[in-house]
């Protein structure tokens, strides 16, 4: 029988995803092959990293080789565990953002997510749209704002129009998102998203339907996830429709085969463009036959309602299979 591999299962981070990541991590946790893979679940926040054993143990990780030692009287022989790989489940920064990669990278620890110059690009939304600008994909127009920076509301609202999203340009589940609607909210909508990031973008707003479609890549072969359409009962998806139900999800899409694959072809162009690795979302605003990109998550949610595990399901995959795939 082959030897377990050894898996760092990272989750908890330093933004205002925290939690999310927790729900994630647990989920996976609740979902992995235990046949293959010997799991070991690590609570990460700021520069306190433990491991979470049972009957509430913690035990601190060795930030010098990214290993720790099991207490004595465990029942398990090796007293120094050193992992082969670790799955990423941190959502935002440190997990996201590339900072965690480049340290797991500089010890020489493989990982399930982008390389950290990939994570670093990806997880700035400005970033990333220039980074693909040149591939022919559809963008939203845009401003970009650093904190301090000098700006007119009448020259974005002349630029953009009415409506429009004001978001942190690092960060995701929708904290401190607005869809602002009169000139005279542009102002407070861009001070919210202050408080989440050093940098905001204004985008303007394109009419159509939301979709989403995950990708990730198993033995050289990149998946075919179906397309999701995102129903939300708000004016967008934004956490309450993310995490607590106010949102209908349709997988797959009621949407034509043909706009189905183009919406899928996109993704995996995007993917190999970027330079990604493990699995990501890309998230879509589809206007008739036009696909416009509107940003990627490179550590997508996996709690139970999130999107990438129903589009895994509907595939006919199970969770479980997938995690199997993505550790190797």
């Amino acid at each position: 029988m082959n030897k377990k591999k050894t898996v760092a299962l990272i989750y908890g981070g330093d933004s205002s995803e925290a939690q999310v990541s927790v729900m994630s991590g647990k989920n996976i946790a609740a979902n992995i092959d235990r046949q293959r893979y010997e799991v070991y679940e690590i609570l990460l926040k700021g520069s306190e990293w433990n491991v979470q054993l049972e009957g509430g143990k913690a035990i601190p990780i060795d930030k010098s080789d990214f290993s720790f030692v099991l207490p004595a009287g465990d029942s398990r022989v090796q007293s120094r565990i050193n992992f082969d790989i670790a799955l990423i489940m941190i959502h935002g920064t440190p997990g996201e953002n590339g900072m965690l990669q480049a340290y797991l990278e500089m010890v020489g620890m493989p990982h399930t997510t982008c390389p950290s110059i990939i994570s670093a690009i990806t997880f700035n939304k400005y970033a990333t749209k220039c980074f693909i600008r040149d591939t022919g994909v559809s963008l939203a127009k845009e401003v970009f704002l650093r904190k301090g920076d000098k700006w007119d509301a009448g020259e974005v609202v002349a630029k953009l129009g009415l409506p429009l999203f004001v978001k942190p340009n690092e960060g995701g589940s929708s904290f401190g998102v607005t869809k602002v609607k009169r000139i005279e909210d542009l102002e407070n909508a861009v001070e919210l998203a202050f408080k989440e990031d050093n940098s905001v973008l204004i985008e303007e707003f394109i009419e159509g339907r939301e979709m989403t479609n995950g990708v990730f890549e198993a033995k050289g072969e990149l998946s075919k996830l179906p397309v999701t359409e995102i129903i939300s009962k708000n004016e967008f998806f934004d956490y309450e429709a993310k995490y607590l139900g106010a949102c209908r999800e349709v997988c797959p899409a009621d949407i034509p085969e043909a706009l189905s694959e183009r919406i899928i072809a996109q993704s995996h162009k995007i993917y190999r463009h970027l330079g990604c690795r493990g699995v990501v979302r890309m998230d879509y605003i589809i206007r008739g036959e036009e696909i416009f990109f509107l940003e990627i998550n490179t550590v997508p949610g996996m709690t139970e309602m999130s999107l990438v595990p129903q589009e895994i399901k509907t595939s006919g995959m199970t969770i479980k299979s997938f995690l199997s795939n993505l550790l190797g």
